[in-house]
């Protein structure tokens, strides 16, 4: 263990969300919801606003819908929040060159490995001022808030910056973690999920406290010797997992849920073909190639099984990978329907081999590469969110998903609200203007067209500081009831509307 609180751990605050509201001042205070909108869509990221009303992640978006009925739901711009991550990823390895990305909106650094920014001493209050340092460069660059944890320990660090949720800090200073973890309840430990806390509640322990307590022989003989060791290592603060600057990816996968099951055997090939195309397009773009393909079938029942085959040598061809996806599917009994199918690709290497049985085909034309390589682009932007069926007139690229944005030729920027019965609603705004007035137009109105989004960058961020939108009735996040209006009209399937966002409050 550290005798220095040096590993600090980020955690942007609700960050999709948070994204969303930046880029659009109707909904800054507002309950957003973003993820997938279908009838089996799931919630990848509730606002704090949406959280009051018992939203959050991994929930069905049906049930969200429930719970707050006057939310804004939107679709997911992974393109954008990738673009914003960047420049908070760039700020931690201003800090280090030791940057652990855990995903786009989290990441540890250690702060040892490189020496003090200038302006800060050493020591815990010289790492307290390079955790607020960054919360205020963050805020700066993209307007966003961030939660910092500092501790001797990625665990204890990760630990914080839960405590300092939202938009704050808390430093643990080493030599502290028994009086502070010992009240909290054994989940909060890594690796201790539902069954392993099962487990331990059922022998009379539910704090970390009582972990520690039971000692390692009980512990081991509870959850065995690996796992039981782990915990009664964690439970006393004990955590000597370095940063790690590169995680090296595993494997790249790519799946579907489906709004209404599939059961026609062509229609799952179809749809097989189509994720195996979509994987290797991800697998490209990583340099990398693999031996083992995978796939994944979900049933109606929500019954799941894997089947895999590994090829006999490295390979990123879409061809390979497509046809021993099928294979795989062959021995699958898919009648009953699948509501979700998945195709993936492991055992990644930096090069290819030639495949005997498959690359032995006559070589694609650059024409039909091309046009692959664009129907793969066009799936995996459709996939980022799940939605209702288009109306049939309405072409693939034309498909208006809420929160996707568009511009008017008459109108100019704004963001798609809702959408159905032939009309789509817009509200036209950008991330450092007024909240925006909103207008409805026919799905193939001309002059409406996609966009590509504003990029959150300190113009926006001084926009969101000088308050460029009037603060939400009820203060920050409108008072403690839904919007008195719909976020979506009576003629649309789904949107959003608000008022503004206040700032988050930052604690030392």
């Amino acid at each position: 263990m550290r005798t220095e609180p040096t590993i600090l751990h980020l955690d942007m605050d609700a960050f999709f969300a948070a994204v969303e509201q930046a880029s659009k001042p109707s909904l800054r205070g507002k309950p957003v919801v973003v993820g997938g909108l279908g009838p089996r869509g799931v919630v990848s990221t509730a606002s704090y606003e949406a959280r009051r009303f018992g939203v959050h992640s991994a929930m069905p978006t049906a049930q969200a819908r429930r719970l707050a009925p006057n939310a804004a739901y939107l679709g997911t711009r992974f393109g954008l929040y990738r673009a914003v991550s960047e420049v908070v990823m760039e700020l931690l390895h201003a800090l280090s060159p030791l940057v652990e990305p855990l995903s786009l909106d989290e990441a540890f650094v250690d702060l040892e490995a490189h020496e003090a920014p200038a302006g800060t001493q050493g020591g815990a209050e010289g790492a307290r001022q390079v955790g607020e340092r960054l919360r205020r460069d963050i805020r700066a660059a993209t307007g966003l808030s961030g939660s910092v944890g500092l501790a001797g320990s990625k665990m204890l660090a990760k630990i914080a910056s839960e405590e300092a949720k939202p938009d704050g800090l808390v430093l643990i200073e080493p030599g502290t973690e028994r009086d502070r973890l010992a009240p909290m309840s054994v989940r909060t430990l890594p690796g201790v999920g539902p069954a392993t806390g099962e487990v331990l509640r059922r022998a009379g322990i539910t704090t970390i406290g009582e972990v520690a307590e039971a000692g390692a022989d009980e512990l081991l003989r509870l959850l065995g010797k690996a796992h039981g060791t782990a915990v009664h290592a964690m439970a006393h603060g004990v955590d000597e997992r370095p940063v790690v600057a590169e995680r090296d990816a595993k494997s790249v996968s790519v799946e579907d849920t489906y709004d209404v099951d599939l059961t026609d055997r062509t229609r799952v090939r179809l749809e097989v073909e189509r994720l195996a195309r979509r994987c290797v397009t991800r697998l490209r773009a990583a340099g990398r190639s693999g031996r083992t393909v995978v796939i994944k079938v979900r049933s109606y029942d929500f019954s799941t099984l894997t089947r895999s085959e590994t090829l006999r040598g490295p390979t990123d061809d879409p061809g390979v990978v497509r046809e021993a996806a099928l294979r795989l599917l062959d021995g699958v009994d898919t009648t009953a329907g699948v509501r979700l199918l998945g195709v993936g690709v492991s055992g990644l290497a930096d090069f290819t081999q030639e495949d005997l049985f498959a690359q032995a085909q006559a070589a694609r034309s650059e024409a039909e590469a091309e046009a692959a390589r664009q129907a793969a682009e066009a799936d995996a932007e459709r996939d980022s969110a799940v939605v209702e069926e288009p109306d049939a007139a309405v072409p693939a690229d034309r498909q208006w998903i809420p929160g996707r944005d568009v511009r008017h030729a008459a109108h100019g920027r704004g963001w798609v609200q809702g959408s159905g019965v032939g009309k789509v609603t817009v509200r036209f705004e950008e991330p450092d203007t007024p909240p925006g007035r909103v207008r409805t137009f026919a799905v193939d109105d001309p002059e409406l067209e996609p966009a590509e989004p504003v990029m959150l960058d300190a113009r926006v961020a001084e926009a969101l500081a000088r308050g460029a939108a009037p603060a939400p009735e009820g203060g920050p996040g409108g008072g403690a009831g839904q919007s008195p209006a719909p976020a979506i009209r009576p003629k649309s399937r789904s949107g959003g509307a608000g008022a503004s966002w206040g700032s988050g409050v930052s604690r030392p």
